[in-house]
């Protein structure tokens, strides 16, 4: 799936004229004023044997696929074309710019539309074997047929990594070999296997090629996840500046360092993401979908810090935003459009009353209009917080909407509806959360550490609840405040500084009578929210107190 043509420049062309609105957009529009003067997407030198007049051109193309900046990619490539029609590789830029690794599998339209570059390509007679065989790998995964997304994808990781073992000094060869080793994880594998493959091969390229955006790029990818987080922070403090003009470069770090829970430097990272946006656009160029992206993490990191307001501001901001888009002609026939805009509409409030505590709020979110797969994410809230206030038949009914959900993406879409850790791990939270408010606490304990258990092998996502620390919410609403003390343990090893988890850690060893481990919580949350300064949550008041030896 993929915006189209006219929906990319007619949205360009409007949000270039859109008022930069008061409060974070105000201070990412600050940031904008010592914007980049100059182009930086990374340093990469992809030789083809097209014109030489074009190789420079080749070179900011394949950067920018690099950097995930697709909608920058296909205008390049095409002008790249334009200037060499002899240039197979152009039909190979063109292809692989409609393949969104990682986070997008391509629809029909998107295969038939990357078949016909490739068709193209072999037409046009690569002059290398090397050419040859970029082309041919991709050819393969888009070639005609019966074959499911994950047989193509692993027969292409494998592809590359002939080719990468051809040539094993052409570095973006490794590179989109790791991507392509990432690309092909199962959905429902937890070993990091892959993800060990895919670092074997990137770390020593990017110790000869500390410049080279793709490695940089996908050494964070690969280290997404608890266990791997600290691995990837060298490359994560590196990356924001080395392609600081992709909205999606700048923004990237921002994984690691959610994982970490360095929220000032996750903060810094999407504020210039933002503002590499309003730059981008302000060039006349196609950057304004990462915008939201990047809200969405920066909301999440705002309410770790206890910033509640500038929290409120994005997700404000972005709805209105959000409804603007939505509201374009043309736009409702776009699918992959329409379903980035109704997700977020309804992801950042949804966090935002969550994070809160704002049970009431979360249970009154509405499924919005919008693709079917924007809207378990409403149930599973709705689950959570009808638990928290044990309305037990709201909750089974919340269970039941997100079922039937499932089912019809099932049924409308195979690949959508196949299994996978993230939705077994979804619904083992909701199933705890039901039986929470069945007042069955053995069996509420029992569903929510099988998700966590499961979700501690790969992480939580990076804006989300983690499981465990859910695990230890139940536990403590339900009395038995040492046994949550030692899941709030875990939970924050491997998600620390959670506002929610810091303080929590608090109240379990308080009712535990570990006065002194308490308090070093309370005072771990106060540092992290600056003393509790831009907040009214009552958690800020009774983590004071406990720091003053204050009757609690």
């Amino acid at each position: 799936m993929k915006m189209s043509t006219a929906a990319a420049t007619l949205l360009g062309t409007l949000l270039i004229t859109l008022p930069i609105l008061d409060g974070t957009r105000a201070q990412a529009a600050r940031l904008d004023a010592g914007a980049i003067t100059g182009e930086h997407l990374g340093s990469v030198a992809f030789s083809v044997s097209c014109l030489p007049s074009v190789q420079a051109q080749f070179n900011r193309g394949v950067a920018l696929l690099h950097d995930f900046w697709y909608e920058e990619a296909r205008p390049q490539f095409a002008r790249i074309l334009q200037a060499d029609p002899n240039c197979a590789m152009a039909h190979w830029g063109l292809a692989m710019s409609g393949f969104h690794q990682i986070w997008d599998t391509p629809d029909a339209a998107g295969m038939a539309a990357g078949w016909r570059e490739m068709q193209a390509a072999q037409a046009t007679a690569a002059k290398t074997t090397r050419e040859r065989e970029y082309i041919g790998a991709l050819s393969n995964f888009f070639r005609p047929g019966n074959a499911a997304y994950q047989s193509r994808i692993e027969a292409y990781a494998a592809a590359m990594g002939m080719l990468y073992a051809h040539f094993p000094r052409d570095v973006d060869a490794g590179a989109f070999y790791a991507l392509a080793l990432l690309a092909a994880i199962r959905p429902d594998d937890l070993s990091l296997t892959q993800e060990h493959r895919a670092l074997a091969v990137l770390t020593p390229l990017w110790s000869r090629y500390p410049d080279h955006p793709g490695l940089v790029h996908y050494i964070i990818h690969a280290c997404d996840s608890p266990t791997l987080a600290t691995q990837g922070l060298p490359a994560a403090r590196r990356y924001g500046a080395l392609a600081a003009s992709g909205a999606h470069a700048v923004h990237m770090p921002s994984h690691i360092f959610a994982r970490l829970g360095m929220w000032q430097e996750d903060i810094q990272a999407n504020l210039g993401s933002v503002a590499a946006t309003h730059a981008a656009e302000a060039r006349h160029e196609n950057g304004w979908m990462d915008q939201f992206h990047a809200d969405d993490f920066l909301s999440y990191a705002y309410l770790q810090v206890g910033e509640d307001e500038r929290a409120r501001a994005v997700v404000t901001e972005s709805a209105a935003a959000l409804a603007h888009f939505a509201a374009m002609p043309g736009m409702a026939n776009d699918s992959f459009m329409t379903f980035v805009l109704a997700n977020f509409r309804l992801k950042l409030p949804i966090f935002f009353a969550l994070e809160r505590h704002d049970w009431t709020a979360a249970a009154e979110i509405e499924p919005a209009a919008g693709p079917t797969r924007t809207k378990p994410q409403v149930y599973w809230a709705r689950a959570i917080a009808d638990g928290h206030l044990r309305r037990a038949r709201q909750a089974h009914a919340d269970l039941a909407a997100y079922d039937a959900l499932i089912e019809t993406m099932r049924r409308a879409d195979h690949s959508s509806g196949a299994p996978s850790a993230g939705r077994s791990i979804t619904r083992g939270e909701m199933l705890a959360w039901v039986a929470f408010a069945d007042g069955k606490i053995d069996a509420a304990v029992a569903d929510m550490r099988g998700s966590a258990d499961e979700q501690d092998k790969v992480g939580q996502d990076e804006v989300d609840i983690p499981a465990r620390e859910m695990l230890a919410d139940i536990l403590l609403e339900s009395g038995q405040p040492a046994a949550a003390l030692v899941e709030y343990r875990k939970s924050l090893q491997l998600s620390p500084n959670r506002f929610n988890g810091l303080y929590g850690a608090g109240r379990a060893a308080e009712a535990s009578g570990n006065l002194p481990e308490a308090r070093r919580f309370f005072a771990a949350l106060l540092k992290s929210t600056d003393n509790g300064a831009h907040t009214v949550r009552p958690e800020i008041a009774h983590a004071r107190a406990a720091i003053g030896g204050a009757p609690l």
